[in-house]
């Protein structure tokens, strides 16, 4: 009967008579390898993921690009529109056409603005580093 645990035990791959050493180094090295490969192919997986994101970032800048070419187009059709509008005063179809942008502009430039007057002088990170001459006073007489 012992020498069937015996045989269970060796094959299992542990030798009889093992220290409890030898059985926690055996351990640690096989959780020290599942590690490494668990982040290898962490690695692995993140690579691909990070590839096909970069793809699909390039199409979508690729596709702002195309979109910014064309928006001189829509402008010139929306003028010319205003053309026929207007019994074919041009010039009063595009000046309309530019005071559109002028307020699309005022009114982004606004909300900058607002956005700008919201931010705060880092008011910890002021203090702190005014405390750090007394501090390393303190440190130095002690």
């Amino acid at each position: 009967m012992a020498e069937q645990v015996n045989q269970a035990i060796a094959a299992d791959g542990h030798q009889p008579g093992t220290s409890l050493g030898d059985l926690v180094r055996d351990a640690t090295e096989q959780m020290s390898t599942l590690v490494r490969a668990e982040v290898e192919l962490a690695k692995l997986e993140l690579a691909a993921t990070a590839k096909r994101a970069g793809v699909g970032g390039a199409l979508f800048g690729a596709a702002a690009a195309v979109v910014l070419a064309a928006l001189p187009f829509l402008f010139v059709s929306l003028a010319e529109g205003l053309v026929e509008i207007f019994n074919g005063w041009r010039w009063a179809a595009y000046l309309i056409v530019f005071v559109l942008f002028v307020l699309v502009a005022g009114i982004l430039a606004l909300i900058g603005w607002r956005s700008i007057r919201k931010v705060t002088m880092p008011e910890r990170t002021i203090t702190t580093v005014k405390e750090i001459p007394q501090v390393i006073k303190r440190s130095v007489e002690s």
